[in-house]
């Protein structure tokens, strides 16, 4: 650069001694006069436009903890140290400090109105778009109305009463109005009801873009949820639990079901050291809306301006526990089993392994980590921490960790050497996983892997990953119909509640289809082996629809919404989240999070704190 700077001197130098009309040499000449107001009213700057609301659903589902942490299903190590100086993740704990300044909060709403900001921009320079098919603008501005819907659906659960502008900003103002919930609704499912009436059925558009089956996939989860009307706040009535039924069906009828669960998420081998590294499809017909990742890294980015954690690709295939790096043969930073993500760290509650027929379910089989291998040699292994004389080798491949099924827990003298028993490798049952104390062979905080995402081939990252993000399955649409119909809506097109129930069971049970699954009557309750059938036959409930949902859906985006909605977060998540259960403190006011302060702060006058925060 110092060299190509004295040239570029010389240069001006000499042309300064000998040249004439050299007032001209340093002029600027712009190449573009390309601004938003002439480029949006294009064809291309139009679909540019909309395109750019797409790539906002990466960032948004990459801001999970809302969604997952502090539910029946997820949360946080060393939850055996409450009450002894480790205060835990507030977002399991749910103690004083979940205030309007945790993170969480203000970074999913920046998010979310970023997004209805772009959306907005989108609707609002429709009328100014010049040489666009007249049927292709009102495709595109379906697509910005189902986005925009989508991202206040979200914004409404979590918040409740919510600003709400429907046109582009244009002008600096710090004027902001909420608006009542119910409202929000009212303008959620015209926006959707519209882009259905003009999107385009699949196949008949670029995959990935939203279509009819995406708006009524929506419009059945949000009249699903208004008909709940939460604390009478949401305008639902009887007939939105017809209506949920009536969209779900049509999703039914138009996405088939995959019959094999695994094949829903990438494929892979239990044991990284036999993996084939199979080609991925991430195009399943049961899926009817994702989150698009390309093959090509580069392109799977976020804004520039976002932060580094939305950047790069899909993460999920490291964020859910099991620190497969610190076992007996790892090599440490290995991409075999990949990292455990540490931004973002979802343990899978003891209760939630309950919940699964570990014999019978697929999905057990598909979404838990039952053994982890040795990834090369280890000579001389001292198992036992308290006779260091006794030493072990350990080949390549060989067992080094074994969590038995919740159901088939190990006796003493089935456990590993450390604790007096015969087996050369640890053996960690459901009650000792997660907590604090070192465990068998030396491992900490020893989790079993959720790995229902996991992605072979991947560098050693927490990101990276090319597999779509499934937001939308037709699965879910089974289950929606079964709660729609238990709550009072008329049978859908193939039947009762447990007509749909039972077909998602079913699936997960592959060849034994027919034949009844067995899960902890008492999941929270580690010592209890009771059992009871999750096969429907004349008791559906709404715990059982949620126990379903939890075995389907686990990790999907959806698992706070489900209990927002149904209301029976605090129920189920103070007595199956150990850091709830340790600490007591939720309570109803956790149906609603605190508007962020930042929010609050910016606005004149400030707009008014969501209740008990």
């Amino acid at each position: 650069m110092k060299l190509i700077n004295k040239q570029y001197i010389v240069a001006l130098v000499l042309v300064t001694l000998f040249s004439t009309g050299c007032e001209d040499f340093l002029d600027e000449n712009s190449v573009s006069y390309q601004t938003t107001d002439n480029y949006y009213v294009t064809a291309q700057g139009f679909e540019d436009l909309v395109r750019s609301n797409y790539t906002k659903l990466r960032e948004i589902h990459k801001e999970r903890d809302l969604v997952m942490m502090g539910t029946d299903l997820f949360t946080s190590l060393a939850w055996d140290e409450a009450g002894s100086g480790n205060q835990g993740s507030v977002l399991n704990t749910y103690d004083t400090r979940f205030t309007p300044n945790v993170g969480a909060t203000t970074n999913l709403w920046d998010l979310l109105y970023s997004q209805i900001s772009r959306t907005n921009t989108a609707i609002s320079r429709q009328h100014d778009v010049q040489g666009i098919d007249a049927d292709v603008l009102a495709i595109r501005v379906g697509e910005a109305k189902f986005l925009r819907a989508f991202a206040y659906f979200y914004a409404v659960q979590q918040w409740g009463d919510i600003p709400m502008p429907l046109v582009e900003t244009t002008t600096a103002s710090r004027e902001v109005t909420k608006v009542p919930a119910d409202q929000v609704y009212d303008q959620i499912i015209k926006d959707l009801e519209e882009a259905e009436a003009v999107l385009p059925t699949k196949g008949n558009t670029e995959y990935g873009r939203a279509t009819k089956g995406a708006a009524q996939f929506l419009l059945a989860r949000v009249h699903l949820t208004r008909g709940w009307n939460y604390n009478n706040s949401l305008g639902g009535t009887a007939a939105d639990f017809d209506k949920a039924v009536d969209y779900a069906d049509m999703i039914i009828a138009e996405y088939p079901l995959e019959p094999e669960y695994h094949k829903l998420f990438p494929l892979h081998a239990e044991n990284p050291l036999e993996e084939t590294f199979p080609a991925q499809n991430d195009k399943n017909a049961e899926i009817v809306f994702a989150v698009q990742y390309s093959d090509n890294i580069q392109t799977n980015g976020s804004d520039n301006d976002e932060p580094s954690e939305y950047q790069i690709g899909n993460d999920y295939h490291s964020l859910f526990g099991g620190d497969a790096e610190s076992i007996p043969g790892s090599p440490g930073r290995t991409g075999d089993y990949n990292r455990h993500g540490g931004r973002n760290t979802y343990i899978t509650t003891p209760a939630t392994y309950r919940l699964f027929d570990p014999t019978l379910d697929t999905r057990y089989h598909h979404n838990f980590v039952e053994a982890m291998y040795a990834l090369s040699d280890v000579n001389d292994f001292v198992p036992d921490l308290n006779n260091p004389g006794t030493t072990i080798n350990i080949a390549t491949g060989d067992t080094v960790v074994y969590f038995p099924p919740w159901n088939n827990p190990a006796s003493a003298s089935d456990k590993g050497m450390d604790v007096g028993g015969s087996k050369r490798y640890a053996v960690l049952n459901l009650d000792e996983i997660g907590i604090n104390p070192v465990t068998p062979y030396h491992i900490k905080d020893m989790t079993p892997l959720m790995w229902k995402f996991w992605q072979p081939g991947l560098p050693y990252d927490e990101a990276q990953g090319t597999f779509d993000l499934a937001l939308f399955r037709s699965a879910e649409a089974y289950l929606i119909a079964a709660e729609a119909i238990l709550k009072g809506a008329s049978n859908g097109n193939l039947g009762g509640a447990e007509v749909y129930y039972n077909a998602i069971v079913d699936r997960a049970l592959g060849a034994n289809a027919g034949s009844d699954p067995l899960c902890a009557s008492q999941p929270a309750n580690l010592s209890s082996m009771a059992t009871v059938s999750y096969r429907a036959n004349g008791n559906l409930d709404i715990d059982m629809i949620l126990d379903e949902r939890a075995r389907e859906l686990m990790g999907e985006y959806c698992r706070w919404y489900d209990l927002k909605r149904t209301e029976k977060l605090v129920e189920r998540t103070s007595s199956m989240n150990p850091w709830t259960v340790a600490l007591g403190q939720m309570k109803s006011t956790h149906y609603l999070r605190p508007i962020p302060q930042k929010e609050i702060d910016r606005t004149i006058p400030s707009i008014s704190q969501n209740d008990g925060y």
